[in-house]
């Protein structure tokens, strides 16, 4: 490390202190409309402040030239219910950069997995199932559900999916696999980007047997025994044909840019154009179009 390097400061993206500001003193960067107020996520956030107060301060930024006055960055919908409840001041974070595009990107929506370790924290300090639902102004049935969410799913496949935006459905189908056949399944998710419950469902559809928590197959809506047979081959060829690929591809991904660089290197000399379209019209047709799908890409 350097000298210059030892001596660059971090800058913080936070003063280090909180403060309790007057809500008159806060100007939000947009109005919440009365769409917004009858809104599902609304009711949530407003239960939970009734319930357990702010958990996450909203965030501001102080003007510059004007004393003790701040702009809101995050936390509109927050800051609004307060208004409404007819509160006078709120606890904030006090934001140094004044960018909100910039801070809203570093936002990462919770996804259920995290959700779910959430509600488990808030169990073991005592926060009763029936005050969490308040809270998160759902069914108690709802924060249960969410409470098992990982009952039956094991870690490796806990470890894939815990960032990754899968309805509580998803893992309700993964639940019928064997620990195996849960982690093939949950990287395949991964791979063509897709956790939806139906997809789930059609992995299931298409597990052999014996990779099955149930003895008995469940019977599938509009399909017989031998369609699901026939999905089952089919899945498992699938399957061997895609790790095939998957150990391939970043050889032939390379393989390709490298000679389509080439190819666009040799449509740019004028004399191989000229010579080409002279003697080799087809191929010189051919490379034009392999440089415009490139392009186009």
């Amino acid at each position: 490390m350097t000298g210059k390097d030892r001596d660059r400061k971090v800058r913080l993206a936070f003063e280090q202190t909180s403060l309790r500001i007057p809500l008159a003193d806060i100007e939000p960067l947009r109005a919440v409309t009365p769409a917004v107020r009858r809104s599902v996520k609304y009711g949530q956030i407003a239960a939970s402040i009734r319930e357990v107060g702010i958990i996450e301060p909203p965030v501001v930024v102080r003007i510059t030239g004007r004393k003790d006055r701040y702009r809101l960055l995050d936390g509109h919908i927050r800051i609004d219910i307060l208004a409404e409840r007819g509160d006078k001041d709120v606890v904030c974070l006090v934001a140094t950069d004044d960018e909100a595009i910039t801070y809203n990107k570093r936002i990462s929506r919770m996804a259920i997995v995290q959700e779910h370790k959430m509600i488990l924290k808030a169990l073991e300090k005592g926060v009763s199932e029936e005050r969490l639902a308040r809270a998160l102004n759902v069914n108690i049935s709802s924060i249960r559900n969410k409470r098992r969410l990982l009952d039956g799913i094991c870690e490796e496949v806990v470890k894939l999916l815990q960032d990754r935006m899968v309805p509580i459905n998803t893992f309700t189908e993964l639940k019928k696999l064997r620990p195996m056949r849960q982690i093939e399944a949950a990287e395949a998710m991964i791979a063509m980007n897709r956790y939806s419950w139906p997809y789930a469902k059609s992995l299931v559809a298409a597990t052999p047997q014996h990779q099955l928590v149930s003895e008995k197959r469940k019977a599938v809506r509009g399909l017989s025994d031998e369609q699901l047979d026939h999905m089952e081959r089919e899945a498992t060829n699938i399957d061997r044909e895609f790790r095939m690929i998957e150990q391939s591809y970043g050889s032939d991904h390379l393989d390709l840019v490298l000679a389509t660089g080439y190819l666009c290197r040799l449509i740019d000399n004028v004399r191989v154009v000229h010579y080409l379209a002279r003697h080799h019209p087809e191929l010189l047709s051919e490379f034009q179009r392999l440089v415009q799908m490139r392009d186009a890409a």
